[in-house]
């Protein structure tokens, strides 16, 4: 390592964007609320064991004792360092409240703060109903909503028996001096255009590389005009933000969705988005509104197998215009069935990460202010996304994990994201939404399983 220059782990272009987005009425962390059933046999855990037992995990992603510095200037983006005062009860928090969505409100309402590591689990050790509630968040700039769920699976034993913890020596790393920030950042900054200028050489020598290079090109380039076609923005979800937030809960078998999806002849997200357009056309129905076609932003892991447990974003998207001016629920999972693999296979998915990744030679200011407008209401009206799950029976000290509901962050003047997951054999929809603008919230729950009900009719 050259003298003043800290070799760190710096924030890619799509991690900084979810930094950028971020405004005091737009939290953009990703999370999770999940209830365990106490143990069936043997004392029930205290919620110090269970803390200490979230803490004794930690050190498998040390992510998670580092928090962001700033480089000088603002000339490069970030970079991740070990948090000399990382202090685990500021992380791990005990909640007394009796409702899994109280916890909710009181955890999701806040942002994450920057000068600590960008995450925290919140544990109400008794719901109403005796079961333990567990409420986690973790900012978008480190995980995307696979990592996520690694991060709860981190914590979760396939036995209720967990077994001895491993020893810890984790000693936190000197803090960079900001002369070795700046330097680190001029360093990679440098090195960027010599990445770029190797192109038309590899193109020279190879033609196949060349062919892929112009057929990545025009992915890119079909993708970009896909982002920037602007969106209406609807009332009922696009309104001015509020901090506060609501998940509403609504949970199927498995089974349900598998059945409209081998009945259709799709894949099991285009039921998801088939679902979720009817439940948007009753949304708009119950405000007076009509119902029009909604774009989504429908993210797509283009997370590689050798890179799981690997943090940060490996994502992508595409834009999906839900048909929810479509009255007939057959019609429109056929009409998201033909959109989505018409986007597929013209390599959409992959053409947004490369803008992503191309977005990264451009200097800080231009990447905050091109990440603001692909976050607009004038982009995309919600987020719809279908989040791998966990099938086998895992146990949190003992205590079975039965639920989770997903947490998909909101942007400014997005009111409202859907989210769904797998626990074994069930389904968990996240209905999150801005407390204020969209108070109704578990009626757009309700209308989601009249939805799935419908297209269950349809068949």
């Amino acid at each position: 390592m050259r003298e003043g220059v800290v070799m760190t782990t710096r924030l890619s272009a799509l991690d900084s964007a979810f930094l950028a987005v971020e405004t005091p009425t737009a939290h953009m962390h990703v999370g999770w609320a999940a209830v365990h059933d106490p143990p069936a046999e043997g004392p029930r855990p205290s919620f110090e064991e269970l803390r200490d037992h979230i803490g004794s995990r930690i050190g498998r992603a040390p992510r998670y004792r580092q928090l962001l510095r700033s480089v000088p200037l603002g000339l490069n983006a970030p970079v991740w360092t070990d948090d000399p005062s990382f202090d685990l009860t500021r992380h791990v928090l005990r909640s007394d409240r009796k409702r899994l969505g109280e916890v909710v409100e009181a955890c999701m309402s806040e942002p994450l703060r920057r000068d600590r590591p960008l995450w925290q689990i919140r544990i109400a050790p008794r719901l109403e109903d005796g079961r333990i509630g567990v409420v986690g968040k973790a900012h978008h700039c480190m995980v995307d909503g696979i990592a996520a769920v690694e991060l709860a699976s981190m914590l979760l034993d396939s036995e209720p028996e967990p077994p001895p913890s491993e020893p810890d020596s984790w000693h936190p790393d000197p803090a960079p001096r900001p002369a070795a920030l700046l330097a680190g950042g001029i360093a990679d900054l440098a090195r960027g255009p010599i990445k770029v200028a190797t192109l038309p050489s590899e193109a020279v020598r190879s033609p196949r590389r060349a062919a892929e290079l112009a057929g990545r090109a025009g992915r890119a380039l079909r993708t970009l005009l896909g982002s920037v076609r602007p969106a209406k923005p609807v009332d009922a979800l696009n309104p001015p933000s509020s901090p506060r937030r609501h998940l509403a809960f609504l949970s199927r078998p498995l089974d349900d969705l598998r059945t409209i999806k081998g009945s259709f002849e799709t894949k099991l997200n285009d039921v998801v988005l088939a679902a979720s357009a009817g439940a948007m056309r009753r949304l708009l129905e119950r405000r007076g509104q009509r119902p029009i076609p909604l774009k989504t932003m429908v993210p797509v892991s283009v997370r590689e197998r050798d890179s799981a447990g690997e943090l940060g974003n490996r994502i992508s998207f595409m834009f999906v215009d839900l048909p929810c001016d479509e009255p007939d629920p057959a019609r429109r999972v056929r009409r998201i069935h033909a959109e989505t693999s018409r986007r597929k296979l013209a390599g959409e998915p992959e053409g947004a990460n490369d803008i992503v990744r191309s977005i990264a030679r451009v200097p800080m200011p231009v990447q905050g202010a091109v990440s603001r407008f692909v976050a607009s209401p004038r982009s995309f009206n919600l987020v719809v996304s279908n989040i791998p799950g966990l099938r086998e029976r895992l146990y949190l000290r003992g205590c079975e994990l039965k639920e989770a509901y997903p947490v998909v962050p909101l942007a400014d003047r997005h009111a409202l994201s859907i989210g769904v997951t797998n626990v074994g054999d069930g389904l968990y929809f996240g209905v999150y939404a801005d407390r204020e603008s969209l108070p109704d919230a578990d009626a757009v729950a309700r209308d989601l399983e009249e939805s799935i009900e419908e297209l269950l009719g349809a068949i």
